[in-house]
């Protein structure tokens, strides 16, 4: 039996239970009693349908609701995969965004303002050591003038000096 013609079928066994309420109801009721009288045989021929149909609308039903949970399983695990997909998807979206972008700039920007900072600092430490080392070479020139005038001293040079520029006076 194909959807369609279970589908019909199912229809017409709701119409013939409805038919059947609606005998039961419209039926001439018994005179103080709550039974009626009804058509034996049309009653029992709308009941025996319904009784037949119905094995059949069950097995459809049935292979419905297994046909169901195998789809809601099947979609369940194709849905937890799509939605992994995304969580890698947006992981790597994220990483190519304008605040991945303005961290690297902002990295960037504070990277040079030190490498300025460092190369400003070294100039500052390179003069400042070439300022100590010109004071250490005027105390070391007249540290040295101081020692040659000294041994001048000791080797009598001063003497003779004295001495040369006095032969060089005129007479």
């Amino acid at each position: 039996m194909d959807s369609q013609s279970s589908s019909a079928a199912g229809i017409e066994v709701i119409d013939r239970l409805q038919s059947a309420i609606t005998m039961v109801e419209e039926a001439r009721s018994v005179p103080l009693s709550a039974s009626c009288v009804l058509h034996r045989g049309e009653l029992l021929e709308i009941l025996d349908y319904a009784k037949g149909s119905l094995p059949g609308d069950l097995r459809t039903a049935q292979e419905i609701m297994t046909s169901r949970d195998l789809i809601l399983d099947e979609a369940r695990a194709t849905a937890d995969g799509l939605i992994a997909h995304a969580r890698e998807e947006v992981a790597r979206m994220v990483e190519q965004t304008e605040i991945v972008s303005a961290a690297r700039a902002e990295a960037n920007r504070i990277l040079t303002e030190v490498q300025n900072q460092a190369r400003v600092e070294r100039e500052e430490i390179e003069s400042y050591i070439d300022s100590r080392l010109a004071t250490l070479e005027v105390i070391l020139n007249k540290t040295l003038d101081v020692v040659q005038r000294g041994r001048d001293k000791l080797s009598g040079v001063e003497d003779k000096h004295v001495l040369s520029q006095l032969s060089d006076l005129p007479e």
